[in-house]
């Protein structure tokens, strides 16, 4: 069972590896795809989304009942 899903895998992986090692414009591509997954989690989050939580509660109790209070109201 193992040896079918190892062999699976190694046929997955290689035509995919062969695919990507095949390409030319889709390489810059995928790097800008890549690129803006990164703005859009990394920096973004860092703005726009502070930790809500750990500025308003001090406590794990005190986080985990506002969070219970507010997915029950």
């Amino acid at each position: 069972m193992f040896d079918l899903f190892m062999e699976t895998f190694r046929k997955i992986f290689y035509f995919y590896y062969d695919g990507f090692k095949g390409m030319t414009v889709g390489k810059k591509l995928w790097l800008i795809i890549l690129i803006k997954l990164f703005i859009m989690f990394a920096v973004l989050k860092l703005f726009f989304f502070p930790d809500f939580l750990n500025s308003k509660f001090k406590t794990d109790k005190e986080r985990s009942d506002y969070v219970i209070e507010q997915l029950t109201h």
